[in-house]
């Protein structure tokens, strides 16, 4: 019997992905475990193994292949003794007959309804209502239309809750619209007269679409580049952080000279190890491991800030994993740090070092950048002063850190020259509030000011 391939779920949000090479063709054998193909996710390049043992009779869904749906057939194996030439032409047959089975019982179903004269009028009723009452417009109840009917609808000043839908459920779809239009009617009530004396409505601001974009700018001067799986992913994590998690923000200055000092210590007491180029020393630790120390933690000693939030509950975690922003082609992508508070610094660099390389490759495993209880996003780089980061949901906080720089400061009634470093935490003041924020964003400060402590 042959063996159905499907494209695997490589992470639990996952729901296609871009076949992008076949390490195998037709007539080859495989085994379990053996590589057979990469898939590339939103994040990653991952390899696909075989499960089972057999030989490839087809390969259905050719290398380069984008949006492939998860679950959906991509090869057929013929089983040990089976003819691969039977088994490509018998391959998936079993699966479209179990999705279709229920439309050939569908009549059946329907015809005791269709029989009693009662039903009649609930059934037809729709098509002879009038279309306001049909999809809610008089009731106020919500209207169901796709996103492109409700835009057409709208550039055409067309009232989409008083169109009848034709689609599932009575769903307005584009051609709905597009006969609304033709027909002149279902145009958008007008607005009633504001009360003598009411202030001003503010103008509703509507998005404009991609024609309406491009119209602004002139022919020929710009090159459009479609979306990759990341950059649309990346979009629609962010307006869904920034539209539902009311971010709250608290900036505070850290100085940075006893951390700066302690770091040149650590560097030069390093070991050297031999490698391939030579030697090198076994740890070179950057002012970003320790930011990521140091906020492990504070996490730790402030342990109800250590949460992210559910509609149902609270959850406070018993480790300090820390993401970290990394900027890698077309996005970013933000790796893991496990266990962050209970590894050496030297521990946490070298970690840091092998994920961001895998992560610019995109050969990070899912795990290791899903999931985590806080990040870090660090532009000091690059001169940025300050900033406030967009948290990433299932994180409760997400930590901004700009440049050190040196600064003038006021000591003892004195002004002295300081190296300081600006840092802002968002938090989300559904499971950290103003004054938790605070108390972990001190908590940050003195372990960044008093570096020793990182040690012990």
């Amino acid at each position: 019997m042959p063996i159905n391939i499907t494209m695997p779920a490589l992470s639990p949000t996952m729901e296609e992905g871009n076949l992008s090479k076949w390490l195998v063709k037709e007539g080859d054998k495989v085994s379990p475990g053996d590589v057979i193909a990469e898939i590339e996710t939103d994040k990653a390049t991952m390899e696909v193994e075989a499960v089972d043992e057999g030989t490839v009779a087809k390969l259905v869904v050719p290398a380069g292949t984008e949006g492939v749906k998860v679950n959906a057939l991509i090869a057929v194996l013929a089983a040990e003794g089976e003819d691969a030439a039977a088994a490509a032409k018998n391959g998936g047959a079993a699966e479209p007959a179990k999705a279709e089975a229920p439309k050939a019982e569908a009549p059946k179903a329907e015809a005791p309804k269709a029989e009693t004269p009662k039903a009649e009028p609930a059934a037809t009723a729709p098509k002879a209502e009038s279309a306001p009452v049909a999809n809610g417009h008089a009731t106020g109840e919500r209207t169901f239309a796709s996103p492109l009917a409700r835009r057409i609808a709208r550039d055409a000043g067309v009232d989409v809750s008083a169109v009848t839908g034709t689609g599932p459920h009575g769903r307005v779809v584009k051609a709905d619209v597009d006969a609304a239009i033709a027909g002149g009617g279902a145009k958008a009530p007008a607005a009633k007269a504001a009360p003598a004396g009411a202030p001003a409505a503010a103008p509703a601001v509507k998005a404009m679409s991609d024609d309406q974009v491009l119209k602004l700018f002139e022919q020929g001067s710009y090159e459009l580049i479609p979306h990759d799986n990341m950059r649309k992913t990346i979009a629609r994590r962010l307006v869904e952080a920034k539209t539902t998690i009311p971010h709250f923000y608290l900036t505070l200055d850290c100085e940075l000279d006893a951390l700066l000092a302690l770091r040149t210590q650590i560097n030069a007491a390093a070991p050297v190890k031999k490698t391939d180029k030579g030697d090198a020393p076994a740890y070179k630790l950057s002012v970003n491991d320790m930011v990521i120390k140091a906020m492990a933690m504070a996490l730790k000693a402030v342990p109800d800030a250590n949460a992210s939030w559910t509609e149902s509950a609270m959850v406070k975690h018993k480790h300090a994993d820390v993401g970290v922003a990394v900027s890698i082609p077309g996005g970013l992508i933000t790796p893991i740090i496990r266990k962050a508070d209970e590894k050496t610094l030297s521990t946490i660099s070298n970690e840091m070092k092998d994920l961001a390389s895998r992560a610019r490759s995109r050969k990070l495993k899912p795990e290791e950048y899903q999931g985590g209880t806080t990040a870090v996003s660090n532009l000091g780089m690059f001169g940025i002063k300050d900033f406030a980061a967009v948290i990433n949901p299932p994180h409760a906080t997400i930590l901004a850190v700009g440049a050190g720089e040196e600064r003038a400061v006021v000591k003892n009634g004195e002004i002295k020259i300081a190296t300081v470093m600006s840092v802002t935490l968002s938090t989300d003041h559904r499971a950290v509030d103003g004054a938790l924020g605070a108390e972990l964003l001190v908590a940050f400060k003195r372990l960044i000011e008093n570096p020793m402590g990182m040690l012990v």
